[in-house]
């Protein structure tokens, strides 16, 4: 059964009381019961990290190679200009699909650019939780590992 790591950033613990007509209503905890019982049914095990400090982030990806066969990233605004996360991003063997909940895109002009999406197998983004669902969806197939 593949395991996958969602690994979410900075203000994502905010879920629910930050910008809702951004972000929903639903929290952290919402997300993480969702995600388990979508990943439930489809056999695919998750495990759940979240830190609003850089160096966990990288820590915790250095750390997945050994013990995850993906991950899903929302790196928050460290998409943004963390260099440090897009090299420990790019330092690691096993894939990585970065989600956002909105659409960046249609954001303020900051947002445009994310500095870990060259470095990522793939980029989600503005879909909200469903986000989260296809990035694992992605990890059902074995031949992306």
């Amino acid at each position: 059964m593949p395991h996958i790591l969602i690994l979410n950033g900075p203000n994502l613990n905010r879920l629910g009381k930050r910008e809702p007509d951004v972000y929903g209503r639903d929290t952290l905890t919402d997300l993480e019961q969702k995600l388990f019982q979508f990943a439930e049914g489809i056999q695919i095990e998750l495990t759940f990290f979240q830190s609003n400090h850089e160096g966990d982030l990288i820590d915790a990806l250095h750390e997945a190679e050994e013990q995850y066969d993906g991950i899903v990233l929302n790196p928050g605004a460290f998409s943004h200009y963390s260099y440090a996360i897009r090299d420990a991003v790019a330092a690691i063997s096993i894939p990585v699909i970065e989600v956002h909940l909105s659409n960046p895109h249609a954001r303020e002009e900051f947002r445009h650019r994310s500095v870990i999406a060259p470095v990522a197998r793939g980029q989600i983004t503005g879909l909200g939780f469903e986000g989260y669902k296809l990035a694992i969806c992605y990890f059902m197939n074995a031949n992306n590992k």
